[in-house]
Protein backbone atom coordinates (compact mmCIF):
# COMPACT_ATOMS: atom_id res chain seq x y z
CA UNK A 1 0.00 0.00 0.00
CA UNK A 2 1.10 3.44 -0.70
CA UNK A 3 2.02 5.44 2.18
CA UNK A 4 2.21 8.83 2.19
CA UNK A 5 -0.97 20.87 -1.28
CA UNK A 6 -2.11 23.59 -0.96
CA UNK A 7 -4.90 24.17 -3.46
CA UNK A 8 -6.24 27.41 -4.95
CA UNK A 9 -9.01 29.28 -2.89
CA UNK A 10 -12.06 30.76 -5.18
CA UNK A 11 -11.00 30.35 -8.39
CA UNK A 12 -13.39 29.99 -11.00
CA UNK A 13 -10.85 28.86 -13.78
CA UNK A 14 -11.23 25.23 -15.72
CA UNK A 15 -9.62 22.19 -13.88
CA UNK A 16 -6.88 20.73 -16.15
CA UNK A 17 -7.39 16.85 -17.18
CA UNK A 18 -5.04 14.48 -16.20
CA UNK A 19 -4.66 11.24 -17.08
CA UNK A 20 -5.66 8.15 -14.73
CA UNK A 21 -6.62 4.83 -14.76
CA UNK A 22 -9.62 4.62 -11.60
CA UNK A 23 -12.58 3.56 -13.21
CA UNK A 24 -15.57 6.09 -13.43
CA UNK A 25 -19.52 6.29 -14.61
CA UNK A 26 -20.35 4.29 -17.76
CA UNK A 27 -22.71 6.58 -18.64
CA UNK A 28 -20.46 9.12 -21.41
CA UNK A 29 -23.76 10.75 -22.30
CA UNK A 30 -24.40 12.80 -19.17
CA UNK A 31 -27.31 12.32 -17.10
CA UNK A 32 -30.39 10.60 -17.49
CA UNK A 33 -33.55 9.84 -15.51
CA UNK A 34 -33.60 6.78 -13.25
CA UNK A 35 -36.94 4.91 -12.21
CA UNK A 36 -36.36 4.55 -8.29
CA UNK A 37 -39.91 5.91 -7.33
CA UNK A 38 -41.14 9.19 -6.64
CA UNK A 39 -39.19 12.04 -6.32
CA UNK A 40 -36.45 13.38 -8.60
CA UNK A 41 -34.08 10.57 -9.91
CA UNK A 42 -30.15 10.41 -8.81
CA UNK A 43 -27.96 11.57 -12.14
CA UNK A 44 -25.77 8.82 -13.69
CA UNK A 45 -22.29 10.70 -12.61
CA UNK A 46 -23.59 9.95 -8.71
CA UNK A 47 -26.10 6.91 -8.78
CA UNK A 48 -24.65 3.41 -9.23
CA UNK A 49 -27.98 3.00 -11.10
CA UNK A 50 -30.57 0.36 -10.09
CA UNK A 51 -30.46 1.36 -6.04
CA UNK A 52 -32.62 -1.31 -5.21
CA UNK A 53 -30.01 -4.03 -7.00
CA UNK A 54 -26.84 -1.56 -5.63
CA UNK A 55 -28.27 -1.51 -1.48
CA UNK A 56 -27.70 -5.21 -0.65
CA UNK A 57 -24.10 -4.70 -2.58
CA UNK A 58 -23.27 -1.77 -0.78
CA UNK A 59 -24.09 -3.48 2.29
CA UNK A 60 -22.11 -6.39 1.87
CA UNK A 61 -19.21 -4.14 1.57
CA UNK A 62 -19.77 -2.43 5.24
CA UNK A 63 -20.30 -5.91 6.58
CA UNK A 64 -17.17 -6.89 5.07
CA UNK A 65 -15.13 -3.52 6.31
CA UNK A 66 -16.86 -4.63 10.31
CA UNK A 67 -16.57 -8.30 10.01
CA UNK A 68 -13.57 -8.82 8.53
CA UNK A 69 -11.15 -6.58 7.16
CA UNK A 70 -11.21 -3.82 10.25
CA UNK A 71 -9.90 -6.48 12.46
CA UNK A 72 -6.61 -7.37 9.74
CA UNK A 73 -2.86 -5.76 10.55
CA UNK A 74 -2.91 -4.14 6.96
CA UNK A 75 -5.75 -1.91 7.30
CA UNK A 76 -5.36 -1.21 11.11
CA UNK A 77 -2.35 -0.17 10.18
CA UNK A 78 -3.19 2.22 7.21
CA UNK A 79 -6.15 3.17 9.81
CA UNK A 80 -3.52 4.54 12.52
CA UNK A 81 -1.19 6.17 9.60
CA UNK A 82 -4.35 8.14 8.38
CA UNK A 83 -5.17 9.10 11.93
CA UNK A 84 -8.70 7.59 12.08
CA UNK A 85 -10.28 5.10 14.04
CA UNK A 86 -11.62 2.01 13.46
CA UNK A 87 -15.60 1.03 14.33
CA UNK A 88 -14.07 -1.89 16.50
CA UNK A 89 -11.32 0.96 18.09
CA UNK A 90 -14.59 2.95 19.13
CA UNK A 91 -16.19 3.94 22.51
CA UNK A 92 -18.98 2.81 20.71
CA UNK A 93 -17.90 -0.44 19.11
CA UNK A 94 -20.52 -2.97 20.35
CA UNK A 95 -22.90 -1.08 18.79
CA UNK A 96 -21.51 -1.54 15.40
CA UNK A 97 -21.39 -5.25 14.43
CA UNK A 98 -21.70 -7.18 11.46
CA UNK A 99 -25.66 -7.40 11.53
CA UNK A 100 -26.11 -4.03 11.75
CA UNK A 101 -23.72 -2.77 8.77
CA UNK A 102 -27.21 0.17 8.01
CA UNK A 103 -25.30 1.69 11.40
CA UNK A 104 -22.24 2.19 10.01
CA UNK A 105 -21.49 4.76 7.17
CA UNK A 106 -18.13 3.73 5.30
CA UNK A 107 -18.05 7.29 3.84
CA UNK A 108 -15.54 9.09 6.55
CA UNK A 109 -12.79 5.91 5.52
CA UNK A 110 -13.88 6.44 1.92
CA UNK A 111 -12.79 10.20 2.28
CA UNK A 112 -9.80 9.89 4.31
CA UNK A 113 -8.57 7.56 1.71
CA UNK A 114 -8.86 9.93 -0.87
CA UNK A 115 -7.36 13.02 0.50
CA UNK A 116 -4.47 11.68 1.33
CA UNK A 117 -3.94 9.73 -1.40
CA UNK A 118 -4.66 6.75 -0.45
CA UNK A 119 -7.91 5.39 -2.26
CA UNK A 120 -6.29 3.06 -4.56
CA UNK A 121 -7.99 0.03 -6.37
CA UNK A 122 -6.10 -2.25 -3.64
CA UNK A 123 -6.68 -0.42 -0.81
CA UNK A 124 -10.70 -0.23 -1.54
CA UNK A 125 -10.62 -3.80 -2.19
CA UNK A 126 -8.97 -4.45 1.06
CA UNK A 127 -11.19 -2.43 3.37
CA UNK A 128 -14.69 -3.22 1.41
CA UNK A 129 -14.40 -6.58 -0.12
CA UNK A 130 -13.93 -7.59 -4.08
CA UNK A 131 -17.21 -5.88 -4.69
CA UNK A 132 -16.23 -2.68 -3.61
CA UNK A 133 -17.04 -0.97 -6.86
CA UNK A 134 -20.74 -2.09 -7.23
CA UNK A 135 -21.30 -1.35 -3.48
CA UNK A 136 -19.06 1.62 -3.11
CA UNK A 137 -17.60 3.12 -6.07
CA UNK A 138 -20.05 5.02 -6.71
CA UNK A 139 -19.54 6.62 -3.23
CA UNK A 140 -15.83 7.32 -3.91
CA UNK A 141 -16.80 9.06 -7.49
CA UNK A 142 -19.42 11.45 -5.08
CA UNK A 143 -16.32 12.12 -2.30
CA UNK A 144 -13.99 12.88 -4.86
CA UNK A 145 -15.53 15.60 -6.59
CA UNK A 146 -16.68 16.62 -3.36
CA UNK A 147 -13.02 16.89 -2.93
CA UNK A 148 -12.02 19.32 -5.99
CA UNK A 149 -14.87 21.20 -5.12
CA UNK A 150 -13.66 21.64 -1.54
CA UNK A 151 -9.54 22.61 -2.80
CA UNK A 152 -11.41 25.17 -5.53
CA UNK A 153 -13.76 27.23 -2.95
CA UNK A 154 -11.69 27.25 0.51
CA UNK A 155 -7.74 26.68 -0.10
CA UNK A 156 -5.62 24.50 1.97
CA UNK A 157 -6.38 25.44 5.31
CA UNK A 158 -9.95 25.56 5.16
CA UNK A 159 -10.40 22.05 3.41
CA UNK A 160 -7.98 20.26 5.83
CA UNK A 161 -10.42 21.32 8.90
CA UNK A 162 -13.46 20.68 6.61
CA UNK A 163 -12.02 17.09 7.19
CA UNK A 164 -10.89 17.05 10.11
CA UNK A 165 -12.43 14.50 12.26
CA UNK A 166 -12.72 16.27 15.94
CA UNK A 167 -11.61 16.03 18.62
CA UNK A 168 -7.53 14.08 17.76
CA UNK A 169 -8.90 12.28 14.41
CA UNK A 170 -7.60 15.27 12.19
CA UNK A 171 -6.42 14.66 8.88
CA UNK A 172 -2.43 14.26 9.02
CA UNK A 173 -1.70 15.67 5.41
CA UNK A 174 -3.53 16.53 2.43
CA UNK A 175 -2.36 14.91 -1.13
CA UNK A 176 -3.90 16.22 -4.65
CA UNK A 177 -6.67 14.01 -5.83
CA UNK A 178 -5.20 10.62 -7.22
CA UNK A 179 -4.87 10.44 -11.19
CA UNK A 180 -8.26 12.08 -11.80
CA UNK A 181 -9.28 11.11 -15.44
CA UNK A 182 -10.40 12.93 -18.47
CA UNK A 183 -14.35 12.62 -17.56
CA UNK A 184 -13.88 12.87 -14.15
CA UNK A 185 -12.51 16.50 -14.43
CA UNK A 186 -15.07 17.27 -17.04
CA UNK A 187 -18.15 16.29 -15.06
CA UNK A 188 -16.39 18.41 -11.93
CA UNK A 189 -16.67 21.37 -14.28
CA UNK A 190 -20.12 20.67 -15.38
CA UNK A 191 -20.98 20.82 -11.53
CA UNK A 192 -18.76 23.56 -10.60
CA UNK A 193 -20.40 26.13 -13.33
CA UNK A 194 -24.22 24.42 -12.09
CA UNK A 195 -23.12 25.62 -8.62
CA UNK A 196 -21.69 28.98 -9.89
CA UNK A 197 -25.19 29.49 -11.63
CA UNK A 198 -26.65 28.93 -8.30
CA UNK A 199 -24.89 31.22 -6.82
CA UNK A 200 -25.96 33.74 -8.64
CA UNK A 201 -29.81 32.80 -8.98
CA UNK A 202 -29.49 31.59 -12.77
CA UNK A 203 -31.83 28.62 -11.86
CA UNK A 204 -34.98 27.88 -13.45
CA UNK A 205 -36.50 30.41 -16.40
CA UNK A 206 -32.89 32.14 -15.67
CA UNK A 207 -30.68 29.45 -16.29
CA UNK A 208 -28.34 30.42 -19.36
CA UNK A 209 -27.65 26.94 -20.85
Amino acid sequence: MDMETECTSGSRANLSPVSGTWPMSPSENGPSPIETGPGPAPETEFSPGDLTDWYPRYLGCVRFFLAQSQHTPAVQSLAAFLNIRLPCQRLSASAASPGDASGVSPRPYIRRLIVTGQDTPSNLQMFFGDDWAAGVGCLCKQERLNYLFAAKSGGWASTKTAYDILPDEQTPFLRPLREPTEEELRVADSRWSEWLAMEDWMLGPRRPW
